[in-house]
Parts: C-alpha cells; structure tokens; sequence
C-alpha cells in the first residue's frame, strides 16, 4: 500500500491540462480561465455622478448659495454644455458629470422652485462623483487560472470581453461493475441493487466542470469488461467502479492488462477506499474505484476531484482542506489514513458514530470529511482537526 499522498501524486502525473477553447461570455460561468484576459475598456469611461441631485462648482457650496438649473444629465443622456459660476445641473446617478462641474449636492440637501436651486446648511464634503478608471482601466487584466464566479463574468462583460478563453472540460466515462447492479428505475432481481455509484460521481465531477458519460453497467465476464473498456476509450479519463479487488469476481485489472493497461499503484492507505487502483489505459489515464458507495464517493472527493481540477488547468492540489474544532473527544487512531464523515454542530465537527462504507444515508446526512492522519494521536474536544466539504 502507498500513502495518499504518494498515491494523488502518481495521478497527478497521469493527466495534464487539455487544450483552449473560445466560448461566448454568457456559457463562461463555471468553466476555468485559460489565459489572462485584457480590458478592452475604462470602467467607469467617464466621471460619472453616484447619487441623484445637482452638478455644480464644490468652491461655491455653502449654506443656502443659489444657482440657476440649466439642464439635466441622466445615464445615457449626457449634458453638452459647460457649467459655470452660480449654475448648477440637474444629474441622476450614472450620468457623467457635465464639463466644468466637479460636485454633486444631493437633492434631499436642495430645495428648488423653477430653475432656481438652493442649497441647505449640512451638505458634507463628498463629492459624490465616480471617477473616471475608478473600477478598472483599459488595459488592466483578469488573471488565470480560475474558476469563472458570477462575479467574474460581471466584471469581464464590463471589460467588454463577449468570447473568453477556457480549458477544454475533460470527458469522462463511467463504468460501473458487477453482475449485482441495476439501473435506477428498474425492478432488481433477489440478489441486486441499484447502481448508484456512477451517479453520485458523475454528479460530483460535473459539479466541477467535467462533464461525464455513464457507460453501460459491465457485467462480471470478460467479454463485457472488455466492450466497456473499448466504448470508453475515446474519454479524456476512465473511472471504474468496483471489481478492482482480488477476488474470482474481480476482473477489472486483469481485463485492463490484456487491453494494455500499465498499472501504477494499487491499494491506498486510507479508510474507506483501500483497493484503489491506477494506470494508463494506451493514452488514457484510468483510475479504479472501490465497490462500496461510500468508498467510491470519498475516493472521488480525495482523489478524482483534484485530478479533475488539474485536467482543468488549475494547480495540482489535494482537495481544500479547512480546519474545524472538534465536538468531542477522539480516541488514537488506526495505521491508515481515516476519511471520516461528521456533521457540523454549532460550529463544531462531530463524527458520525457509524463509519461503515456501504451507509449512503450517513455520506447523505453528512457536512464534510474529517481527516485523520495515521497513527494519529488521540484528539480533545476543541482541538482543530482537518475537514473537506461536501
């Protein structure tokens, strides 16, 4: 058995970023930033006023100093001529500020009667105008790689950015195995089960940006094993589910190696999610995950996930990791790295009292993994622990 970090290394090495594809603004959200991308433009491209009120000079503001109102600004609507002594304009908030005018007196401190405007005794000392270049200028740039946020395609929209450079989302195809496993939807004989697996994966990768092809459940014979393999085999990455252990059923390795498989590691020190397996299927990385639910989904947090975020041209990281206090008090640990699933409870992190690898409902009812190193010493109530999300 290899460590968990020796084992996300070697799949780190299996995958590198795939290529630069050009996508309009509006399909960018979620997908990750291939290169920097420049300001085609100044925001705001001109002073611009931030509240509704008066544009006019800031040396004649004092208390009740009359103007005369000679026109209005609004946004989109800018006014052509020059403000000068004793003249104010009227402005709406987003409407550049008229040549000659460098102050904005809110209306709530005005009072106006016709074209006559008077000021009021507590106006500040705010100008209220946005200068020009005041959120970016031209020229300035949004760096990659990262993952495009709702904020960042605001911001890459008022760039003027209409097509953004993007990895190429890596397909990934999804076998699950075993003569047990039905659809969901279908009625299972005495001694199935539902597939679930593939789905909670695939909805796990996708939720990163992968998309992924769920390939027909292959059945515990070699002939079926090796058309799954063969239907799979144009995907950037193949997953497989169970059969990847030593018993008479399992022929996921064995099947692998007659297709041309070179293996790397197989079985992980870790709980759930020893008998993990890798290689390169020809030119295709493939990453063998364990039969038990459970197994499967922490094994794609730990592992599948970050090779999938590399794929994506993001740093080759394990996954994110956040301290937590602990609940209550721990007692030492086991040789093997310990992937345990908790709730948070007010603000804490508390272990579910039954870890078995097959229980979906505990994965479902859970908030995050908690990690336990191995040979950890036994742990306070209180003391930080290390915990991924779910």
């Amino acid at each position: 058995m290899i460590s968990v970090e020796d084992a996300l290394s070697q799949l780190f090495d299996l995958v590198t970023p795939l290529g630069v594809e050009n996508v309009p603004l509006r399909r960018a959200a979620g997908r990750v930033l291939a290169r920097d991308v420049v300001a085609e433009r100044t925001q705001p491209p001109f002073a611009a006023s931030s509240m509704d009120g008066y544009a006019l000079h800031r040396d004649e503001v004092e208390p009740d100093a009359m103007f005369k109102v000679i026109g209005e600004a609004a946004a989109g609507h800018r006014f052509d001529g020059v403000v000068k002594a004793g003249q104010a304009v009227r402005i709406f908030t987003g409407a550049p500020i008229p040549q000659g005018a460098d102050f904005v007196v809110i209306q709530e401190d005005t009072t106006r009667r016709g074209d006559l405007l008077m000021l009021g005794h507590d106006i500040d000392g705010k100008t209220n105008i946005r200068p020009a270049g005041g959120d970016f200028k031209q020229g300035d740039v949004m760096t990659a790689p990262r993952v495009l946020r709702p904020a960042d395609i605001a911001l890459l929209a008022a760039m003027n950015i209409a097509d953004v450079p993007v990895h190429v989302a890596p397909q990934i195809a999804i076998i699950a195995t075993g003569d047990e496993l039905v659809q969901p939807g279908e009625a299972p004989g005495p001694d199935q089960i539902i597939a679930s697996n593939t789905y909670g994966l695939a909805a796990q990768l996708e939720q990163i940006g992968a998309r992924c092809r769920l390939i027909p459940i292959a059945r515990d014979t070699a002939a079926s094993l090796t058309q799954a393999f063969t239907i799979a085999r144009d995907a950037d990455l193949i997953i497989t589910i169970g059969g990847a252990s030593v018993g008479d059923h399992d022929l996921v390795a064995p099947v692998a190696a007659e297709m041309g498989m070179e293996q790397v590691f197989y079985k992980v020190a870790m709980r759930p999610g020893k008998p993990l397996m890798a290689g390169r299927l020809g030119t295709v990385p493939m990453i063998g995950l364990p039969g038990n639910p459970v197994s499967a989904m922490v094994c794609g947090a730990v592992f599948v996930a970050p090779v999938v975020r590399k794929m994506l041209g993001l740093p080759a990281a394990h996954a994110p990791r956040t301290p937590m206090p602990l609940a209550v008090d721990l007692p030492k640990g086991g040789p093997r790295a310990h992937y345990m699933r908790a709730k948070l409870v007010g603000g804490a992190v508390l272990p579910e009292g039954n870890q078995d690898s097959s229980l979906l409902s505990i994965l479902a009812q859970a908030d995050v993994l908690m990690i336990r190193p191995p040979h950890d010493p036994a742990r306070n109530k209180g003391e930080n622990i290390d915990c991924i999300a779910l």
